[in-house]
């Protein structure tokens, strides 16, 4: 099952579900946020509560997208509220991209082991640990709330002061939190884990600065278990042509981590159990256009695609004007 947020020609947000082509509205649901909380509450699940509440008009996502009504498959009332996060390092191939952004040489001329390539061999050795164990933690980063996160269609906007916009081609996992701080899987979407490579490049205690960016999901949350091999496609488009395409892969069959690792290493923080919250959090690529040498500019589109995802994840990119910031006394 596939859920997404759509407004409709008065202006009011729906829910939309779909199993196959056609997409149906969800009779009384305000949101899916709304929907996901009622079904930490009642102990139904969300699939029986939709079934419950029953479905009604059909409606055309993507004449919605086209016309700029898809909104972010969740978001939360007070956008401080959402919490957009990620581990990186956790896909197969994913530290020689790492690796070769920050290699460095030992006096003696030799090749040094990189931080990088060190968190990478972690998560290969122990990032999959057997059931009822913890395994080693992955790399993580904070990337903003709900105040940085951008609907599909929408533009992903990189500051004045970047020295690059550079698209990541991620699964998210999509969770609230109940009453009693449980967290709760919605579901699964695409991800453009937007950051800048450049400034990451210089040193990688400049990670978190890359990190602090728009980040953009779904147009649809997958309901229901993750793939075990994702297959998609990540391309740039400038001027409606393709200036860059790749592959990607995702899923655990790629993965170095299991989603139950980084799961917990995420929300064994108290900080992120706090009721009613949302959390988008990434599980990280191995496939970056920043690695192929391009750099992008405004108006080119990012795009990122898998079958198992419904819609396609597009989003232009614009440059922010410059806003001197000026820090006065009380």
């Amino acid at each position: 099952m596939l859920i997404s947020e759509i407004v409709d020609a008065n202006g009011i947000v729906r829910v939309a579900i779909r199993s196959g082509d056609t997409a149906r509205i969800v009779r009384d649901a305000a949101s899916v946020y709304a929907l996901a909380m009622e079904a930490t509450r009642s102990g139904e699940g969300l699939v029986a509560l939709i079934h419950r509440k029953g479905l009604g008009d059909a409606v055309d996502l993507e004449a919605a997208y086209r016309d700029g009504r898809l909104r972010s498959p969740i978001s939360h009332p007070d956008p401080a509220h959402l919490h957009l996060t990620g581990t990186g390092l956790t896909h197969l191939g994913s530290a020689a991209t790492r690796d070769a952004m920050h290699k460095k040489l030992a006096d003696d001329g030799e090749e040094d082991l990189t931080d990088s390539m060190k968190m990478f061999r972690m998560g290969i050795e122990g990032g999959k640990p057997a059931a009822g164990t913890v395994g080693v933690q992955p790399e993580w980063f904070y990337k903003g709330n709900g105040a940085f996160a951008v609907a599909p269609g929408a533009p992903l906007v990189s500051p004045d002061f970047a020295k690059d916009g550079g698209e990541e081609p991620e699964i998210a996992g999509i969770y609230v939190i109940g009453d009693d701080g449980t967290p709760f899987r919605v579901g699964f979407a695409l991800s453009n884990e937007f950051s800048d490579h450049v400034t990451e490049r210089v040193n990688y205690l400049y990670l978190a600065h890359s990190k602090l960016r728009n980040a953009s999901f779904g147009p649809e949350i997958l309901v229901g278990a993750l793939p075990e091999d994702i297959r998609g496609t990540s391309r740039i488009l400038r001027g409606g042509k393709p200036l860059w395409e790749k592959p990607f892969l995702s899923g655990e069959a790629n993965m170095s981590h299991s989603i139950d690792n980084l799961e917990h290493h995420h929300f064994k923080y108290a900080l992120f159990r706090q009721p009613g919250d949302v959390h988008v959090h990434m599980f990280g690529t191995a496939t970056l256009s920043f690695a192929d040498g391009v750099r992008t500019e405004p108006g080119d589109v990012f795009e990122i695609s898998a079958p198992d995802f419904g819609l396609p994840l597009r989003n232009p990119l614009s440059m922010a004007d410059a806003v001197p910031v000026r820090v006065k006394a009380l």
